[in-house]
């Protein structure tokens, strides 16, 4: 994946493209995870979704290197 992605004339780093993604992932598994009730059996969950957030971006991030 390039570094930077032009959209019009605009450069835009590939981390901001990443970051989307891993929030759009991030609401597909919030959504998910609420339905299911997941979220009864965690002892905070916006901390747990922090912290789901971080690791898919993480990942996300690696793939770019």
């Amino acid at each position: 994946m390039p570094r930077e992605i032009a959209l019009g004339d605009a450069l835009v780093p590939g981390l901001l493209i990443l970051f989307v993604v891993a929030l759009l992932v991030l609401w597909l598994f919030d959504s998910i995870a609420g339905r299911f009730g997941l979220y009864r059996l965690i002892w905070h969950p916006p901390l747990f979704r922090l912290a789901v957030f971080v690791c898919v971006f993480g990942a996300f991030a690696l793939l770019l290197l």
